[in-house]
């Protein structure tokens, strides 16, 4: 494992890259509407993306053919975004996106409803928020990267929830994905102790049912096993010396 460290001048680089995606996601869920197409909602993105001067980091990344993945409902990640695909009211939708600003990428997802959505799916949304800002109580410097798994493991389990365990967040930066890989769920090690300079993509990714899950044909598209709903929350965090600095976070 190589996890590279980033300097004070390189974390502002990507502080800049997360304002910008941060701006990017407000912009989308103001447009989140019964009616609208995942197509246009990412034909948005990216335009809004574009207009910024940045690059979306997901378009034809591993030959991805969209810039915004959008999955709804039962959809974990990594939805393909279709004008056919109409949005209704009682969904949720998951949107996970990435920038490239000055050679350094920015990530973050978050779910939304659709209109007017049940209690279940509201809850499932909050809980999986929550749990990252669970897991970054540990995202600092002097502890151990697995405290933010075993945080995130904790405070989801005793809704009976499944957290996916085939998906992971990872670090970022000039890479989308790098070292290390951040589970969401409990291990049995300690994993390697984190020093100011991180930088990670921790992303929650929750379901109403079980934990297990399925590729469509498309060899994109992440689904529940049990067709139960899936909420997905990230940002890209930097570790210092104190607090975590949320480089996506709403603002």
């Amino acid at each position: 494992m190589s996890v590279v460290v980033k300097s004070k001048h390189e974390i502002a680089l990507m502080e800049e890259a997360g304002k910008r995606l941060s701006e990017t996601l407000q912009y989308l869920k103001e447009q989140i509407r019964p009616g609208i197409s995942t197509g246009e909602l990412d034909h948005l993105g990216r335009k809004y993306i574009e207009n910024m001067g940045c690059v979306p980091s997901f378009l034809h990344y591993n030959g991805y053919p969209a810039s915004i993945c959008i999955s709804v409902n039962d959809e974990v990640v990594h939805g393909i975004p279709s004008r056919e695909k109409i949005l209704k009211d009682g969904d949720i939708v998951s949107l996970d996106a990435g920038l490239i600003y000055e050679g350094f990428h920015s990530d973050a997802a978050r779910t939304y409803p659709v209109g007017v959505i049940s209690k279940e799916a509201r809850q499932l949304i909050e809980v999986t928020k929550q749990a990252f800002f669970e897991g970054i109580k540990y995202a600092r410097a002097g502890c151990h990267l697995y405290d933010i798994s075993a945080a995130i493991d904790d405070y989801v389990t005793p809704f009976g929830y499944g957290i996916v365990e085939d998906l992971v967040g990872h670090g970022v930066g000039r890479n989308l994905h790098e070292d290390p890989q951040v589970p969401n769920f409990r291990q049995r090690r300690k994993g390697i102790r984190l020093q100011e300079g991180m930088t990670l993509a921790i992303e929650p990714m929750i379901n109403i049912g079980t934990c297990e899950v399925e590729w469509l044909d498309d060899d994109w598209t992440v689904v529940t096993a049990d067709g139960s709903l899936s909420a997905h929350y990230e940002n890209t965090v930097a570790i210092t010396d104190g607090e975590p600095e949320l480089l996506t976070i709403e603002r």
